[in-house]
């Protein structure tokens, strides 16, 4: 048995040690938001966050995660940083078929996190590691810069 910490909860399940923190979190915990794309870390649609920062779920053991705080896209909606960027991806209909839209978000998040006011160059470093089939990559970039935008006025919108 494995305690987690995901989303400020803690949850037990009885998984082996190997197993993927994607699965774990799809099949364990039935948190499906976090998407399942290469398998081998390369896209980006299984990014969740272990203790803040960007991981790739669909290699990590979830071993490695018992002791630390998982967030994933379903938590966004209690981090007020999560609420603006998912607001900001709202108002600018970034998503298209929406598969790696999770993790796009997960990264978005963390790079304001780090990164109050990134540069285009600075969001696209930051973002490259997460592909989108259906190159909404223009408009990815305007909701980062608006929320940025947004947080940096207070949140008033």
């Amino acid at each position: 048995m494995m305690r987690l910490q995901v989303n400020g909860q803690t949850k037990e399940i009885s998984a082996p040690d190997e197993m993927p923190l994607l699965w774990a979190l799809r099949d364990e915990l039935g948190m499906t938001g976090t998407k399942f794309g290469c398998g081998m870390a390369l896209c980006g649609a299984c990014t969740v966050h272990m203790d803040g920062s960007p991981i790739r779920s669909c290699v990590t053991p979830v071993s490695a995660t018992v002791g630390h705080a998982i967030a994933t896209i379903e938590g966004m909606e209690a981090d007020r940083l999560g609420k603006v960027v998912q607001q900001a991806w709202v108002e600018n209909n970034v998503a298209q078929c929406g598969y790696c839209q999770a993790g796009q978000i997960m990264t978005a998040v963390s790079l304001l996190k780090t990164t109050p006011k990134p540069t285009e160059q600075q969001i696209d470093d930051a973002m490259s590691g997460n592909i989108c089939r259906c190159g909404t990559y223009p408009r990815i970039r305007a909701a980062i810069q608006q929320a940025a935008l947004r947080l940096a006025q207070g949140d008033k919108q």
